[in-house]
């Protein structure tokens, strides 16, 4: 698969720019008379800090001038406390409502620093630049920032537009495999919810080379974004996104609260598309040969995340406070067939356990 120099996806109101060359495009629109006098923040966690911002700024030398805002590497960064050191930092330093925020990271930083951008001084003005492979397809498109309320994922957040999305695929080459992965998880949903053929194309990716990833992610952003322009606000098809998210999220949330090792979101969510592809099967809407197909090229990837059996009655607590639950019911969306997805479907307490065993006694 060819590399990409530039290609531009039009959103409602912003646009995306994938390609080696798309940080040009941010030098040219932060030259722009708009934001000449604006002050300009960027925010990095501690890896991006090192490995990507040198680049960035070579990039883009507006950047060059920049006050710098560092957190630390993690999901426990998108809390309301690392929130309210952001606001008191953007504050001491003397950001007004014209200033302009520059999320340089993953999935937490731009989550963070969109909800942060749109809560102080009633919002600022905001661009995502994602460096890992989750943020590239996932998290820095759509709108959707915010931050978790202990260890219950995404519970406080908005709907807060970007100015603009650049998606750089060199800054991949910063990443350990386990990191690619994450993000690959939601390029496989993508694929699950949407499109049978990219489904298949997915199959010829290859982690050795990282030209092979830069079609895949510009077809991801399509992908998101047809949605995310279809039903900007969630109150429809756009749910099919959530597709392994119920489960996967659930799974997050006890790595956090409890005694194993963190899961990366990517992680969770490849165990949570399993479980829903058996439950979407359990409830005749999925075939046979399309789960096996699921859970065989998913545990390929994926080293199966160990939760004791004891623990799934918790996990089922944590579902309940899932944001798509209406009426004290947990509602997830489940597959019809590879590339067709069901939003608002009621899934009762059994079928999830259910889901749980198969996943845990998959053997191939």
């Amino acid at each position: 698969m060819a590399s990409i120099d530039l290609h531009r996806v039009k959103t409602d109101g912003h646009t995306i720019c994938l390609g080696r060359h798309s940080l040009g495009d941010l030098s040219e629109v932060l030259s722009d008379e708009a934001f000449l006098q604006a002050k300009v923040f960027i925010l990095c966690d501690e890896n991006t800090l090192q490995q990507c911002l040198p680049s960035a700024v070579s990039k883009v030398p507006a950047l060059q001038s920049a006050e710098i805002l560092e957190v630390p590497e993690g999901e426990e960064s998108k809390s309301i406390e690392v929130c309210t050191q952001l606001w008191h930092a953007l504050s001491d330093m003397g950001a007004d409502r014209y200033s302009v925020l520059i999320n340089l990271g993953g999935g937490v930083v731009t989550d963070l620093g969109g909800f942060v951008a749109g809560t102080y001084k009633r919002g600022i003005r905001f661009f995502n630049l994602p460096t890992s492979l989750l943020g590239q397809v996932d998290a820095s498109v759509g709108g959707k920032v915010g931050i978790d309320l202990g260890h219950l994922k995404n519970q406080v957040g908005l709907f807060n537009q970007p100015n603009g999305v650049y998606v750089d695929p060199s800054f991949l080459s910063t990443l350990p495999r386990a990191h690619l992965l994450s993000g690959f998880s939601e390029m496989i949903k993508h694929a699950l919810v949407c499109s049978p053929g990219y489904w298949e194309q997915l199959k010829e990716v290859s982690f050795y080379d990282m030209e092979s990833l830069e079609q895949p992610i510009l077809r991801s952003v399509q992908i998101k974004n047809e949605i995310v322009c279809s039903d900007p606000y969630e109150t429809g098809m756009r749910k099919i996104l959530n597709f392994g998210h119920t489960i996967g999220h659930a799974i997050e949330s006890y790595s956090l609260e409890g005694d194993m090792k963190t899961i990366l979101h990517g992680e969770a969510v490849a165990m949570g598309m399993v479980c829903e592809s058996f439950i979407s099967h359990r409830r005749k809407l999925l075939s046979e040969e399309d789960l096996g197909d699921i859970t065989s090229f998913i545990f390929s990837h994926f080293t199966k995340v160990q939760v004791d059996t004891l623990q799934h009655h918790r996990l089922i607590e944590l579902m309940r406070h899932d944001k798509k639950n209406r009426g004290g019911k947990v509602m997830m969306s489940l597959l019809q067939n590879i590339g067709d997805c069901l939003p608002d479907q009621d899934v009762p307490a059994d079928h999830i356990i259910e889901s749980l065993n198969f996943y845990e006694r998959w053997v191939g």
